[in-house]
């Protein structure tokens, strides 16, 4: 193959995707340009691209550099030289004649500062040289026609670590790329943007220092990146050449806008450009063109988001573009200027909000970068007033997304400018702390939080601020407190309604609701959950979707599988955008249990796995009340109840100020059940008892029943222990009835009567194993491995006991009973094995229970209230206990036990 292309001195790294890309557009068309900023790789890409063109070019493949052509006049008799033609009529007539019938391809390198002469050359060529096809390499476009631009990008992280590996072994070829050293390369690939050129520079130097030195060096990298190998040109031998070259092509106006532009942090769009730019020599008119012109240069990356281009400095071209700002006196003005538009921006856009709070969050999420460069000057200024209205203009915003815990440092900074401050932006600073902190780490500072801002905005007199802070101290209640944070509810919502603050309207009910299911009282949950409830909350995400994952939590336990399953789906659905660990992990937490107790255990991990995903090495950062206990249920369906027991454990550790929550509250019990099967007998009771305490504290009535299953299998194993576990089975099937959790129901008949077989087999027990059998699969819910094997045991031993047709025609007619009625059974047949029928020894023990309580002088709702079940319980409890013990009325009762405790006592 003819032609001067000459071989590389040095390997080519990566680079696959453009080099097949700029081979398809010489393919396509007879000019294609590469650019990008100096340093960027056009020469070697260039090069490699040519290299693979022989097929195509039978009359050779011909390199111009021109570098060192220093007046656009000689541009064709550089040309001409490098392919060899005699000067004879001209350079430029002498070139066009001699490839007028040659297929070639004509490579011209550095071309930016030759604009106009290598346009000429080109026009030339390509209208007299049909055959020639040319690729160019620059800084910025010719603007020629015809002329297919390719703008080269920095390298792929791969590449940039594979060629700083590279060229490190070329300096050292000792050096190891190793778990040592990964990061460190990584990183300093990331700072220099995969800029070819500062990778191979910053690679040079391993002879004398480590990578992890080479990364904490780079903060000056225009001073590091100074040795380029000796025969480059002085302005490709170190980084700040480099980019001095494109600096001096510049006009004043250029060089005034490529300046100012590194006030900028990551992309930027153009209002702010044309606000922060003008001044000075630059008239407001020339920003947008000059900013055009940067960007053909390659000093400015335009990239289009949304249908809206977005502008940014690479972080190597910023670092010059502010040591020029700072030699230019400018840099304490811009910075000021930048604070000030984007408070501007942030408090005028404030009103979108209410309205749309999606594109609310995208706007500012979009310029978040250049906020949090806002925060920081404004935070450290000596008069912090525009900082610390910033900060809590962003509260929101924090709250919404995954950047809570920067955000509470942001407004504690903020706060602790003023500390002693009385006025209406301290108590906003405030109440966006504890706003923040429902998300981010409500069981750390929320309620001090709110509470300091719930007296500054009373002593202010905001009643909207006032709304919004009682809200917060609500939700700070919530996890040990439901009385009081009801209380809160009520408070938030009157003070709501006098400040016409609509989110402290549906946020009031939401949480009343969410406080509602937690009590298992799920009916009355829905019904405070209006139309306009949620109107007021279609706006506001993150309330929402919370509000959608206890509403599926509630429909779940009522034995509503689809529609839990829906309202978890939709939940996940609302929650996705936010893109936040609460609700996001909130959402497809509930998602992932409600499958797993459904038996989809691929489709429970599906669901869970993004989150675990996403708090991988941060767990004990982050804040997400299903996940843990989600993981545990999970983790018992795959019957692996060790990983369930580590899951669990940290759910159940769950306090605030020393006080177990409701979120420890739902884990003890399930801990508990799983300590026991790995025959950690005394732990389990232990930690059995402490579920009995908290829900009976809180009030939980779902998770006290299944405290109360889980101690009844404790006592079954015992030979002595038949008789108390169908007592607490019996209690906990009461306050699944009472409080209509038909999806728990089926475990304490199936265990009554699997329990009563082992006292006395029945046919009975066979109806209602099937009966329960049946309500399960009409559900949708399976049993557990250990659920299923005490089942199988139960039926093998009362078909033993029974005769199978006998147990045959008694299963077949339980499998046509409901559940209700399966339950009605074992209830009305409570107490007629293994217990005396009268005397204070035929008395259960919820029954003693209800003995106590009269003698206390508990009226029927104070117990009922007490023992979490309903008035009616407590009025056949009575019943019973009058007909065993021969008593008329309360009266006796209460005169028969005070009595009967007096002559234990005697007797003791």
């Amino acid at each position: 193959m003819s032609g001067n292309l000459q071989g590389q001195l040095t390997s080519f790294v990566g680079r696959g995707a453009e080099i097949d890309l700029a081979s398809g557009l010489l393919a396509r068309h007879r000019l294609v340009t590469l650019t990008g900023p100096g340093g960027a790789g056009k020469t070697r890409l260039a090069a490699e691209v040519a290299a693979g063109q022989g097929d195509s070019c039978p009359d050779g493949i011909w390199w111009a550099d021109l570098a060192t052509v220093g007046d656009g006049a000689a541009v064709a008799e550089a040309v001409a030289a490098a392919v060899g033609v005699p000067d004879l009529g001209g350079p430029l007539r002498a070139l066009t004649a001699h490839l007028a019938s040659r297929r070639v391809l004509l490579c011209l390198d550095n071309a930016e500062h030759l604009l106009d002469g290598v346009a000429g050359t080109v026009e030339a060529v390509l209208r007299g040289c049909p055959a020639v096809t040319i690729l160019v390499t620059s800084r910025e476009p010719l603007g020629v026609p015809g002329e297919a631009v390719m703008g080269v990008p920095p390298l792929s992280d791969d590449d940039a670590l594979a060629l700083f590996v590279d060229r490190a072994r070329l300096a050292k070829p000792s050096f190891v790329l190793d778990v040592s050293n990964e990061a460190a390369i990584r990183s300093i690939a990331a700072h220099l943007d995969g800029i070819p050129l500062a990778l191979e520079l910053a690679a040079a130097w391993v002879r004398t220092l480590t990578p992890q030195q080479i990364e904490a060096g780079l903060d000056d990298r225009f001073t590091l990146l100074v040795r380029g190998p000796r025969g480059a040109q002085r302005r490709q031998r170190t980084l700040a050449g480099s980019i001095d070259w494109s600096h001096a092509l510049l006009d004043d106006v250029e060089r005034a806008v490529f300046r100012r532009l590194a006030v900028f942090e990551g992309a930027f769009g153009l209002p702010a450009t044309q606000a922060l730019c003008a001044g000075g020599v630059v008239p407001a008119a020339e920003v947008l063109p000059a900013l055009g012109r940067l960007v053909d240069k390659s000093l400015v990356v335009a990239d289009e988001h949304a249908g809206e281009l977005r502008y940014r400095l690479l972080e190597t071209i910023r670092a010059y573009a502010t040591a020029r700002l700072v030699e230019a006196g400018e840099h304490q003005t811009l910075r000021d200027r930048h604070l000030a538009w984007y408070l501007r921006f942030v408090e005028t856009t404030e009103a979108d909000r209410e309205r749309d709070s999606d594109r609310w969050r995208r706007a500012l999420l979009l310029e978040y970068d250049n906020l949090r460069a806002a925060l920081e000057w404004g935070l450290a200024a000596d008069d912090p007033d525009a900082g610390r209205r910033l900060a809590a203009s962003l509260a929101w915003l924090w709250h919404f997304g995954r950047r809570g815990r920067e955000g509470l440092g942001y407004l504690g900074k903020a706060i602790g400018r003023a500390p002693k401050e009385r006025s209406r932006l301290q108590a906003r600073l405030l109440t966006g702390l504890a706003l923040v902190a429902d998300t981010a780490s409500p069981l750390d500072v929320e309620q001090d939080a709110a509470g300091r801002a719930l007296e500054l905005a009373t002593e202010v007199g905001d009643e909207g601020l006032r709304a919004l802070c009682l809200n917060l101290s609500a939700v700070g209640s919530f996890y040990t407190d439901f009385d009081t944070a009801w209380r809160l509810c009520e408070q938030a919502h009157l003070a709501a309604k006098a400040g016409g603050n609509t989110f402290g309207l549906g946020g009031a009910r939401a949480l009343q609701s969410i406080i509602l299911h937690l009590r298992d009282r799920h009916a009355e949950a829905e019904a405070i959950v209006d139309q306009t409830v949620r109107r007021h909350l279609q706006h506001h995400r993150g309330v929402l979707s919370t509000l959608l994952v206890y509403e599926a939590d509630g429909a779940f336990a009522a034995g509503d599988v689809a529609r839990a399953l829906d309202l978890a789906a939709e939940a996940v659905r609302v929650a996705e955008p936010l893109g936040d660990h609460l609700r996001v992990g909130m959402a497809r937490a509930v998602l992932a249990q409600i499958r797993a107790l459904t038996g989809d255990l691929a489709g429970a991990a599906e669901a869970v796995d993004p989150v675990l995903r996403l708090v991988e090495g941060v767990e004990d950062e982050v804040f997400i009340p299903f996940l843990d206990h989600a993981m545990g249920v999970l983790e018992m369906r795959r019957d692996d109840q060790r990983a369930a027991i580590t899951w669990l454990r940290r759910a159940a550790a769950s306090t605030d100020r020393g006080v177990a929550t409701w979120i420890a509250g739902r884990a003890l019990p399930g801990l508990g059940a799983a300590l026991a099967t790995t025959g950690q007998r005394e732990e389990a009771t232990a930690t059995l008892e402490k579920a009995v305490a908290v829900a009976h504290r809180l009030p939980l009535p779902g998770p006290l029943a299944e405290a109360y299953g889980a101690q009844a299998e404790l006592a079954a194993a015992d030979s002595d222990g038949l008789v108390r576990a169908v007592d607490l089975h019996h209690a906990a099937l009461s306050i699944r009835v009472d409080h209509q959790l038909r999806a728990f129901q089926p475990d304490s008949v199936e265990a009554l009567a699997r329990h009563g077989a082992a006292i006395q087999p029945s046919l009975d027990d066979v109806r209602v194993l099937h009966a329960s059998q049946a309500a399960r699969v009409a559900m949708g819910l399976p049993r557990t491995t250990r659920q299923q094997q005490a089942f199988d045991s139960a039926t093998a031993h009362l078909r033993q006991a029974l005769g199978g047709p006998r147990f045959d025609e008694a299963a077949a007619a339980g499998a046509g009973l409901t559940l209700d009625q399966a339950v009605a059974y074992v209830r009305r047949a409570r107490g007629r094995r293994g217990r005396p029928a009268t005397g204070w020894s035929s008395l259960t023990p919820a029954e003693l229970e209800v003995v106590r309580l009269v003698a206390e002088g508990l009226t029927n709702p104070e117990i009922a209230a007490r023992l979490f079940i309903s008035r009616g319980t407590v009025k056949t409890h009575l019943s019973h206990i009058f007909a065993k013990l021969h008593t008329a009325n309360r009266t006796e009762l209460a005169a028969a036990a005070t009595n009967r405790v007096a002559i234990r006592r005697q007797l003791l």
